[in-house]
């Protein structure tokens, strides 16, 4: 089949070529690596599936795995290796002989050149524009020494590539030695990790080490083996996502929280709600929510902490019916499982949700379930940044709910984030007359002006309904305020 200088070989796998800037170069020799068990013969065969589907032939050279093997990989998937050629490289019995191994003539030599042979025999078969080798460290037991391995592997480079060939070499890891033999003879270096948290399912993630003359996306990459193959999560870059929009302001459920949001929020901007748990921060969200559906628009919540069907009831005793507007395809509302899912999968979740369903606004409850995904606090703060950058280059407006350690008194939030979010509301308890009542306040706005009082609030049939300044008292933040005027000034109108 004749390619074009400029014709890619794309990989199949949902994600990666993104990451690869378009694909492999055809007539080029690359080398997939990683321990066992991180996807390497899962990506082999969507290569070459993705080649057979665009009337290419294909060739799986094994070394290792049996034909038998391979193909339960792929039933597993459900797929079929129609079109792909499947070559089983055993041992020759000459080779498999007790009496040929004890003799004095036996050598590694004779085995090494007949694989050789055997393999440049089945590509000559079937002249393939796409060959999988599986694996290198067949090859390098063999070559038994690295000057040996290196020329090999050279020999094999330039024999496919005067055929116009692509080639995916994989390699497992195995050796004792950390060999760079092959890296310095490929044309690119794609390599696959898996960690294991402490607690619960493996995480997966890839970066390419080399891939010359072509521009890549560095760093790493999570992904996850899925029934259906493998599927890579490119890390988000936000510079790369611009868009036009708007920049007007979204009113908030009631007049008294719109006015002390300095007449809204605007849109393509994150607001932030702290607070200690308890306070109402996943209801006030979702006031914004059912305003953004009034308005005829679409959103999204992700819920990390919140089993849905007792968030779905408390919300309908504020007469917020989300059952109603998910039905309608207003809304989408997913459970997170922070123990489950990757960063990077979670960053592709919210991107189909704004760019392929059209969500205008976006919650994320709670920043204390996103960090349990995240490997430490530094990287917390540098996704997170990309993803609210990416956001808000979007247009959508984003809610991010912050849960406080304590009650009342000094409180502290499991990770700073307030520099991040453009608007920062802050929820606190506080004890008066004998009660605990719950205050509001705007600690920050970038995008213009707020009120800086602190109002009272009640949350009940009505939703969240806010009271008159509380004037009357100073230490409110704090927990224990002073009255230091009328106590009739302490917002009863919040009923």
């Amino acid at each position: 089949m004749q390619h074009t200088a400029s014709d890619e070989a794309l990989t199949g796998t949902k994600g990666l070529d993104d990451v690869l800037g378009g694909g492999l170069q055809r007539a080029r020799t690359y080398l997939l690596e990683g321990s066992p068990g991180t996807g390497k013969t899962t990506i082999a065969l969507q290569f070459l599936m993705e080649g057979a589907a665009r009337g290419e032939r294909c060739l799986y050279v094994t070394l290792s795995e049996t034909e038998a093997e391979l193909r339960a990989t792929s039933t597993s998937h459900g797929w079929s290796l129609e079109g792909v050629q499947i070559f089983e490289l055993v041992p020759p019995e000459s080779l498999l002989d007790e009496q040929q191994q004890q003799s004095l003539l036996y050598s590694s030599d004779l085995e090494l050149g007949e694989t050789t042979k055997r393999i440049f025999e089945a590509f000559e078969e079937l002249k393939p524009d796409r060959i999988v080798l599986d694996s290198l460290s067949e090859i390098r037991l063999l070559a038994q020494s690295s000057l040996r391995y290196r020329r090999q592997i050279l020999a094999l480079k330039h024999y496919f590539a005067k055929s116009g060939a692509t080639v995916l070499m994989l390699d497992d890891l195995t050796a004792e030695v950390d060999d760079k033999t092959v890296h310095s003879v490929a044309h690119g270096v794609l390599r696959l990790e898996e960690l294991a948290p402490e607690y619960g399912a493996e995480r997966r993630r890839m970066r390419v080490i080399k891939y010359r003359s072509r521009r890549y996306r560095g760093g790493y990459h999570d992904f996850a083996i899925q029934t259906g193959g493998v599927q890579i999560f490119p890390r988000l870059v936000s510079a790369e996502h611009r868009s036009s929009f708007i920049r007007e302001k979204v009113e908030a459920g009631s007049p008294e929280l719109t006015s002390l949001l300095g007449g809204g929020v605007e849109r393509g901007s994150s607001v932030l709600v702290l607070g200690p748990a308890g306070t109402g921060k996943s209801l006030l969200a979702l006031t914004f929510i059912a305003g953004a559906i009034a308005r005829g628009e679409r959103a999204a919540m992700f819920v990390f902490d919140e089993e849905l069907g007792l968030l779905i009831e408390r919300a309908k005793g504020l007469g917020i019916d989300l059952e109603a507007m998910v039905e309608t395809k207003r809304l989408v509302l997913e459970q997170v499982d922070a123990a489950e899912l990757s960063p990077g999968e979670f960053s592709s979740r919210v991107r189909h949700c704004v760019e392929t369903y059209g969500a205008r606004t976006v919650v994320i409850d709670s920043l204390n379930g996103y960090q349990a995904a995240m490997p430490g606090e530094h990287a917390l703060v540098l996704h997170m940044h990309e993803l609210l950058q990416y956001l808000n280059r979007q247009g959508a407006t984003t809610f991010l709910t912050v849960a406080q350690h304590g009650l009342v008194g000094d409180m502290r939030a499991p990770v700073d984030v307030t520099y991040l979010a453009d608007t920062v509301v802050l929820l606190r308890y506080f004890e008066a007359v004998g009660r605990v009542r719950r205050a509001i306040s705007v600690v920050k706005k970038r995008t213009g002006a707020h009120e800086d009082t602190i109002r009272e609030y009640q949350i009940g049939e009505r939703g969240v309904t806010l009271g008159r300044p509380l004037v009357g008292f100073q230490g409110i933040l704090r927990g224990v305020p002073e009255l230091i005027g009328n106590s009739d000034l302490l917002g009863r109108e919040t009923a």
